[in-house]
């Protein structure tokens, strides 16, 4: 009868399950150490409340409007892929227009500070302008 004989560098069974029995307990010990973090009483400050639709509308023109003026590798995505309802992208070409404009004038930083400004008011005129795409079709 031939005994059974591990391969050559294969740790025996009982080699294994002595490393398996050690890493057990040391992380048992380890999840019960007082260094863990312990649970306390959430001193956190709430959450933010909700953007209003003109937050939003001006956070997101604002950032492709100054990311088109700038010429970035993503700025000549189309208006859906920048995720603009249509009201969104007829302020986002007249922002990208007047920025133009303005660092022909007074350079860069002026352009992307006027940007900003121009979007806002127009996004809060138009309360988000978050009308969907004319392309829109409901289900039939």
């Amino acid at each position: 009868m031939t005994a059974y004989l591990p391969l050559m560098g294969t740790p025996s069974r009982s080699t294994v399950r002595y490393a398996a029995s050690t890493l057990l307990a040391a992380l048992a010990l380890t999840g019960c150490s007082p260094s863990a973090p312990r649970q306390t009483a959430s001193t956190e400050s709430p959450a933010p409340s909700p953007s209003s639709p003109a937050q939003i509308c001006t956070s997101l023109v604002s950032y492709w409007a100054k990311e088109t003026l700038m010429g970035t590798k993503w700025s000549g995505l189309d208006w859906e892929q920048k995720g603009l309802s249509n009201e969104q992208y007829a302020i986002h070409e007249d922002a990208v227009a007047a920025g133009r404009a303005e660092e022909r004038t007074s350079g860069r930083d002026k352009a992307l500070e006027l940007i900003d400004r121009f979007v806002a008011q127009r996004c809060a005129e138009q309360n988000g302008a978050t009308w969907s795409s004319e392309n829109w079709r409901p289900p039939k």
